[in-house]
């Protein structure tokens, strides 16, 4: 098997330009993990939580839970400087944009560097630190429900993964 074109590392320094937050729709999925860090940060109530920051989105094989956006299509956690969950962002945000898809050949990552005008600037990633956060992607995987439940009906304790069932049983159903 060939070595990936990233072996030698890639040159990204994130610009703050935010606009892998705003503008354009898409999904940010969420983690049981990233659901404990976000409820933890946002001091919202779970049920204001939930209604304030969450939808499901169909995947084909369940809802997964995504952040919210904006009707201008920003994310719900976008303030106008930035996030305002930075210390808390999901692993979909803070492993960007180094996700399969992107860093597959160097066309993808020249394709996204059109989006992104940190890729190809600051320092060099290390081909390992870029392994790191591909593993963290896998390591968190979005929390999809089954289409017969639905995320209002789920507990604070489930949702959250402290029943000890939450991602496996939902995921596995």
């Amino acid at each position: 098997m060939d070595a990936p074109f990233w072996s030698d590392g890639l040159y990204f320094e994130c610009a703050r330009c935010s606009a892998c937050c705003r503008h354009e729709p898409g999904f940010v999925f969420l983690s049981t993990f990233d659901l404990r860090r976000l409820f933890t940060h946002s001091a919202l109530a779970f049920r204001e939580f939930v209604d304030t920051l969450l939808r499901t989105v169909d995947i084909g094989t369940g809802n997964a839970i995504s952040l919210r956006e904006k009707s201008n299509n920003d994310c719900i956690l976008w303030n106008g400087n930035g996030c305002s969950a930075y210390e808390a962002r999901p692993v979909q945000c803070a492993t960007y944009p180094f996700w399969q898809g992107v860093i597959d050949t160097p066309e993808d990552w020249n394709r996204e560097s059109l989006d992104c005008p940190g890729i190809g600037r600051g320092p060099l990633v290390t081909a390992e630190a870029i392994g790191d956060r591909l593993w963290r992607r896998r390591a968190y995987p979005p929390l999809i429900i089954p289409y017969d439940v639905a995320l209002e009906s789920i507990d604070e304790d489930t949702l959250l993964g402290r029943s000890g069932i939450a991602s496996d049983t939902l995921n596995a159903r």
